[in-house]
């Protein structure tokens, strides 16, 4: 029987079932797997957990350079967010689960680039709960089947946003998204300014999108999408102050 992960990666398949630990890196994305199983996820596509956290005003942006800063070289961001008192256990074990699968349907899309995995390397933020491969893998994959079932033209996720010929009454979550349709920002650039979920920034879209309020191209998008930033393609074994300091100026730039 074919798995959920080999039916979307085979080398993620491959890496759960060796029990493999290090950072899976395709062309929109990387898993961090500890023992096989996935225990964070990337993706310049999707907000990251800090975005997440603090756009919802639930964490102060300054609460989260500390956490990096004092905490970061030992791998431990979540631990010490906790143990400050930042966040208790299970809202920051909700909000990962949310970030993780949000960057892993991205990092999971169908690729034609390279697939390339470095063993040994462990992500900054620390161990927070690990997901099975094959589960990260299912969800992927029924995110992508309720995508088509809305709307089957993936055009409209990748291009610019551009309001549509009809005129209705829309609820609050997608005024917000046609405010920000000025055809230049993208649904996942929407989506990291509003510090929402980009899957969750998808629907919507493709909702609005078979409603006429948003176009839907009439010819194929070009995905060039935004590279895989080079703290995750480098992947360095023994991350310092200076280097999470730059990651953190990286992602503050990309808001």
């Amino acid at each position: 029987m074919t798995s959920a992960a080999s039916a979307v990666s085979p080398m993620l398949a491959r890496l759960a079932e060796e029990r493999a630990t290090g950072v899976l890196v395709r062309d929109h994305g990387a898993l961090y797997l500890a023992d096989g199983q996935v225990v964070h996820a990337e993706s310049p596509a999707a907000p990251g957990i800090d975005v997440l956290l603090t756009a919802s005003g639930r964490l102060a942006r300054t609460g989260w350079e500390e956490a990096v800063a004092r905490a970061g070289a030992r791998r431990e961001v979540a631990r010490f967010l906790v143990d400050s008192g930042q966040l208790a256990d299970g809202e920051l074990e909700i909000c990962h689960l949310g970030a993780l699968h949000d960057a892993a349907f991205f990092a999971l899309a169908p690729a034609g680039g390279p697939t390339r995995f470095r063993y040994g390397v462990a992500h900054w933020i620390g161990s927070i709960r690990p997901v099975p491969a094959a589960d990260v893998a299912r969800e992927a994959r029924r995110r992508r089947g309720l995508l088509d079932r809305v709307w089957p033209y993936a055009e409209v996720d990748t291009a610019p946003l551009r309001p549509g010929p009809a005129h209705a009454a829309v609820p609050r979550r997608q005024r917000e998204l046609l405010a920000m349709a000025d055809g230049v920002r993208t649904p996942s650039a929407i989506a990291r300014a509003l510090g929402r979920p980009a899957f969750n920034t998808l629907v919507e879209v493709r909702r609005m999108a078979a409603a006429g309020l948003v176009e839907t191209p009439s010819e194929p998008v070009a995905d060039a999408g935004d590279p895989l930033p080079g703290w995750v393609s480098q992947f360095p074994a023994d991350p310092d102050i200076a280097l999470l300091r730059r990651l953190r100026d990286a992602l503050e730039a990309s808001l």
